[in-house]
């Protein structure tokens, strides 16, 4: 009974410290969480003043495309923007968003398995799809079942800057440029509250999104210089990367979020075990206890006979 006491002291003994780190843990996401929803408050500001003027810009292409024969689709292309027109689907890019490290609950399975589905439905061949990763898990998840990964990116901060995944986002626009696929989607978790995320596997190119109402309602009279042309050249490229950047923020809140809450159960779960264990230490230092006294009156019993 002795050696059984001694063990449950140091299962209580050992929650506690791991109760105090995953606390700790659950302390150092919740700021992180704060500042994060923050940054992407704030860039979302800038994302819709980009959207409004190159929707305003591209309204009459779109509208062009719209109302386009592409019966000779070679030759009508070279008309409009790449990022704006549509064009038949031979592969289809993904970048696909995970996190480097673990302990954040379901955040990186719920990614991985939803993509899965998605390529499963979508896709009969592998060939079919190019993917790109950001976050070692997922990267590490296809490699390990030998789908290729033509891009990938690891190591990205808790609030990452634009200049740490511009060079992902540029090689995908370059890609799409290049017809190494002919749409993009991008897989990720997003972040809806502190307690709960979506998947979400958004289309960024070609553009489409581009709401004609805003373009018509929007009364800003523009000079242009150059040209319309020039500007969009430049314009689209940056609402396209504004879309991929906006999505790697709100998955980033969707993590520390989902780590804050998988810390908050784990210190849960400890306090819970701590108070059993502790229940279950009591009954047998009560069982000891009982035991010596009755061994006791036992003995005393035997000596009066």
């Amino acid at each position: 009974m002795g050696g059984s006491l001694i063990d449950i002291k140091k299962r209580i003994a050992s929650t506690k410290k791991t109760s105090q780190i995953t606390s700790a843990m659950q302390m150092v996401a919740a700021s992180k969480l704060t500042k994060s929803e923050q940054s992407s408050r704030r860039f979302q500001e800038y994302a819709h003043k980009v959207r409004t003027i190159t929707t305003h810009l591209a309204s009459s292409q779109l509208q062009a495309i719209e109302n386009a024969d592409f019966s000779s689709f070679e030759d009508n292309m070279e008309m409009y923007h790449k990022l704006l027109i549509a064009r038949p689907v031979k592969k289809t890019g993904y970048i696909i968003i995970t996190s480097d490290k673990g302990l954040a609950g379901g955040y990186n399975s719920s990614v991985i398995k939803n993509t899965i589905e998605v390529l499963q439905k979508d896709h009969e061949d592998q060939n079919e799809v190019v993917i790109m990763s950001i976050g070692g898990t997922g990267a590490d998840f296809f490699k390990h079942r030998n789908i290729p990964v033509s891009y990938e990116l690891r190591g990205l901060s808790d609030h990452p800057s634009y200049n740490e995944v511009r060079k992902i986002v540029n090689s995908a626009i370059q890609m799409y440029n290049n017809e190494v696929f002919d749409e993009l989607y991008v897989c990720y978790n997003h972040h809806v509250n502190t307690l709960s995320s979506a998947f979400r596997a958004e289309k960024m190119l070609p553009i489409e999104d581009l709401d004609s109402k805003e373009a018509t309602s929007y009364e800003q009279d523009y000079i242009l210089e150059p040209s319309e042309d020039a500007i969009l050249n430049t314009l689209l490229p940056l609402y396209a990367e504004s879309l991929i950047y906006g999505a790697v923020l709100d998955s980033k809140t969707a993590e520390h979020a989902a780590r804050m809450t998988a810390m908050k159960s784990a210190t849960e779960n400890a306090s819970n075990i701590i108070d059993d264990l502790t229940i279950t230490f009591n009954r047998a230092r009560q069982a000891a206890i009982t035991n010596e006294i009755t061994e006791i009156v036992g003995g005393a019993a035997a000596l009066e006979d």
